[in-house]
């Protein structure tokens, strides 16, 4: 029989039950009440703290006003009242139907084509620009970077899910002093053939090596900076190796981008930002009279916001990264018209990223205010098993190796996987990318491959196993398939069950893990949802059985639970740029 229930109060980008509490105490309307509704209290669907409305009375006589006029219906089947809290309980059958239908609609039934569960239009019509990763050419790919990435390749598919216009954007190291070493460097210690194979490789160990030289003669450092001058002049002589170096670099990146399932929509770089935008900048400060001249150089003084002095002119009048960081910003609005720019950055820049946004706003910018930086912690001991991490694709390929080896300890499904090099390489990515998401992005954590490569306790593995065992499910009950529409599917047979409902319910809070990431710009809490799930899942599995259910009507709903639950575990391990496996 068709499923239909009562029709409930709207509420803008809200779930309906939750009108209760507005209908009892007039002076609240729906939307204010709909702010107060918490869930995740054990043993309760959902919690209102009564003192957060401000409202004349006492709190028991609120709450009894509440509970007076509260009737049961096909929603919600009790309340309770416990000291400054009311406590919700959905009708279980309800719940479920509910929730399993709306899971599987906007994943399978969208006028898109796409699965859009957990996805909301919150942002439709605005456009934010994220900037992350942004390593240095020729310099090492450090963990910072790692970090970097992994944050704002989830920060863009956030954005995208809630109906942002997203420009992801790589700006690149690729302009300053250094590249005046390397190419005195690379007349003497560069290789066409080794530049070929991997420019960024080679172009570091000429840095290295010019570096040593540097620091015996000086004469090294002065012909450097002679050549940057010349590069900053324009002088085609001195550019033409560094647009090779560059372009070799970003195409060698977009590789390692791809393997890491992270995408940019644009490479840019210090270089790519107009000298007009950074004299527009020096000017605008220099007439607003916070420019102040030391020996030449050009420093603007931010001591009364206590974020010290800050150089944006080098004595032999070449550009630093902070005036760079100013034009580009500029530069950016004027090109984008964006309604918010956020740069993904390590809380060790936090001085120099508030002196640049500081700036911005003296300068009087009227979108000065939708600029956002999203710090992170330092990562701790990450190295290779055999010495320090210098590259991108060292920690690629060692994640790959040490889940390979991991893989083979089993045998038996060792096996029966596939492609094991790729399967071994996407089980170790995500094991260092849930690794790293896993506590809250302002921590420090210690870099550990024994501990996160494990398929046991909270880790990357063990959200990948979790997937692939959903996913094997429709493999090993073909008798159950195809599985009719979802009104014939006999969902109330889950009622009874309460690792079902644990399931179910857990499903219907993911749109809300979703918005309230957006709030906080944290992947600790699509993680720690992700495994919530998880481990709902896995106590499920002795109890909710699907193979030997000799009942093909319960057997078929439990089948489509899991399938849902399939759904949306790939659904959050997507946001957080995992691909989700279906065999390992």
């Amino acid at each position: 029989m068709p499923f239909t229930l009562p029709t409930l109060p709207s509420v803008p980008g809200a779930d309906p039950d939750r009108a209760r509490v507005a209908d009892a105490l007039p002076p609240l309307t729906v939307e204010q009440v709909y702010q107060g509704v918490d869930y995740g209290k054990k043993g309760v669907d959902f919690t209102v703290a009564l003192p957060r409305f401000r409202l004349p009375g006492k709190v028991d006589q609120l709450a009894k006003a509440v509970i007076d006029q509260f009737q049961p219906d096909d929603y919600v089947e009790s309340v309770t009242h416990d000291k400054a809290f009311l406590h919700f309980m959905c009708r279980t059958p309800t719940l479920v139907r509910a929730v399993l239908e709306q899971v599987h609609t906007l994943t399978h039934d969208t006028p898109s084509g796409a699965p859009e569960y957990g996805t909301n239009t919150s942002g439709a019509g605005k456009k934010v620009i994220i900037e992350y990763s942004s390593p240095n050419i020729a310099k090492s790919f450090h963990v910072g970077h790692l970090r970097s990435t992994i944050i704002g390749a989830f920060l863009s598919n956030l954005y995208k899910a809630c109906g942002w216009e997203v420009v992801s954007m790589n700006y690149l190291g690729d302009w300053g002093t250094q590249f005046g070493l390397i190419a005195v460097g690379f007349e003497k210690y560069g290789s066409e053939e080794a530049l070929q194979k991997d420019a960024i490789k080679h172009l570091f160990d000429v840095y290295v090596n010019i570096n040593k030289d540097a620091e015996a003669d000086p004469n090294v450092k002065t012909a450097a900076a002679a050549w940057f001058k010349r590069m900053e002049d324009g002088d085609e002589d001195a550019l033409k190796n560094w647009r090779v170096w560059r372009e070799l670099s970003v195409k060698k990146y977009a590789e390692e981008y791809d393997r890491l399932n992270v995408h940019f929509d644009v490479y840019t770089g210090e270089s790519k930002v107009g000298k007009k935008w950074q004299d527009f900048a020096l000017q605008r400060l220099d007439e607003m009279g916070l420019i102040s001249d030391s020996e030449g150089a050009k420093l603007v003084d931010l001591e009364k916001w206590k974020l010290g002095k800050a150089v944006l002119r080098k004595k032999d009048g070449t550009s630093i990264y902070l005036t760079r960081d100013i034009g580009g910003a500029i530069e950016r609005y004027e090109q984008h018209k964006f309604d918010k720019m956020i740069y993904v950055i390590s809380s060790q820049q936090d001085l120099h990223t508030a002196q640049f946004i500081k700036m911005l706003h003296l300068m009087e910018f009227p979108w000065a205010p939708s600029i956002e930086h999203v710090n992170y912690g330092l990562v701790l001991g990450m190295s290779t098993r055999k010495g320090t991490v210098v590259f991108l694709e060292q920690i690629i390929r060692e994640a790959a190796s040490v889940m390979h080896e991991q893989m083979r300890k089993n045998e038996e499904k060792y096996a029966a996987v596939e492609d094991p090099e790729q399967t071994s390489l996407e089980v170790g990515l995500t094991a260092i990318k849930i690794q790293d998401m896993a506590a809250k992005r302002i921590n420090n954590y210690t870099f550990n491959w024994d501990r996160m490569t494990s398929f046991e306790g909270d880790t990357g593995p063990y959200l990948q196993y979790a997937h692939v065992r959903l996913s094997s499910l429709a493999r090993k009950n073909p008798e159950l398939l195809p599985l009719p529409a979802p009104a014939q599917i006999a969902a109330e047979t889950l009622a009874a069950q309460p690792a079902a409902r644990e399931i179910a319910f857990l499903l219907g809070t993911y749109p809300d893990v979703v918005r309230t990431a957006l709030r906080t710009h944290e992947p600790s809490g699509v993680v720690t949802f992700a495994f919530r799930l998880a481990h709902a899942i896995s106590s499920a599995w002795e109890t909710v059985v699907v193979k030997g259910e000799a009942d093909a009507e319960r057997a078929r709903a439990r089948l489509w639970l899991y399938l849902c639950a399939r759904d949306v575990l790939g659904a959050a391990l997507r946001l957080l740029s995992v691909r989700p496996l279906e065999r390992m």
